[in-house]
């Protein structure tokens, strides 16, 4: 899809309810309306035995909000490229980094049909920024940095901010993560930040594994990994912005008020910059 918001009529994939995506079950838990019964079922087989799921996805979102406003308020960051964006709600990137700087830009790539169908939604720039959105796949990193829209949008001479935020987790080791992290950091110029996020079972070792094996039985990859092996993947080589990595309810939070338990959160997250 092009800045436009047009896309090839033969580019748009079907759109297939008889089987859950983690996108729309995400869009469950946040609760939103864009979800099939299939995405209900899959979900709900999970709350069932990770009841703070609800909870700790609504923590997770309030990360990629802080973590974007400190990117374009303190860092200085312009240029967005969000991999696993997730169906539209309050708060997408390009809101966040435009209220702070109106010139941001803004490119989204998701492989959820449906993503496609709203993305005009996340096509609304400021007039002085841009945004973009394309379907395409994580585990096809050569895909995305190659998109035509992608190159047009954003400027790999200037630092891009890679937001990688409750998508790794749906990326087992079979599919080479290591290699696809290497891919896309090394397209990345010095100066350029990553802001990745992870499921983890240190904290609960029931409720998100269970969690983790609704999601394989209804053919959707999924894996946890403690704090040290999100590390390694997401950020080896690259200098994490303090606290480093922590639970996304702990990374910067804001306010004094009670926070949640880290068995209610179970999700770690972090901020790098590239050197």
């Amino acid at each position: 899809m092009s800045v436009e918001g047009s896309a090839p009529e033969a580019a748009v994939p079907e759109i297939d309810t008889s089987k859950p995506h983690p996108a729309r079950m995400y869009d469950y838990y946040l609760g939103g309306k864009n979800h099939f019964a299939a995405d209900r079922e899959t979900a709900e087989k999970g709350l069932a035995a990770w009841q703070a799921g609800r909870a700790a996805a609504r923590e997770n979102r309030a990360f990629l909000g802080r973590a974007v406003r400190f990117l374009a308020a303190e860092a200085g960051i312009r240029q967005f490229l969000d991999i696993g964006t997730g169906l539209p709600t309050t708060g997408n990137v390009h809101e966040v980094a435009q209220a702070a700087a109106p010139d941001s830009r803004v490119v989204y790539a998701d492989n959820d049909p449906l993503v496609l169908a709203h993305a005009r939604a996340l096509l609304t720039s400021s007039p002085e920024g841009r945004t973009a959105y394309i379907h395409a796949d994580l585990r096809d990193p050569g895909s995305i940095l190659s998109d035509p829209s992608v190159r047009e949008v954003l400027d790999f001479s200037q630092p891009v901010a890679l937001m990688l935020v409750a998508v790794l987790h749906f990326v087992p080791d079979e599919f080479n993560p290591a290699q696809v992290m290497a891919t896309l950091t090394g397209a990345l110029p010095p100066g350029s930040y990553l802001v990745a996020s992870h499921i983890t079972g240190e904290h609960d070792p029931d409720g998100p594994a269970a969690g983790a094996r609704a999601y394989r039985a209804a053919g959707l990859p999924a894996q946890l990994r403690d704090s040290g092996e999100f590390a390694q993947l997401a950020f080896s080589g690259l200098d994490l912005v303090p606290p480093g990595v922590v639970l996304v309810s702990e990374w910067r939070p804001e306010g004094a008020g009670p926070r949640p338990t880290p068995a209610e959160v179970s999700w770690y997250g972090g901020v790098a910059r590239i050197p």
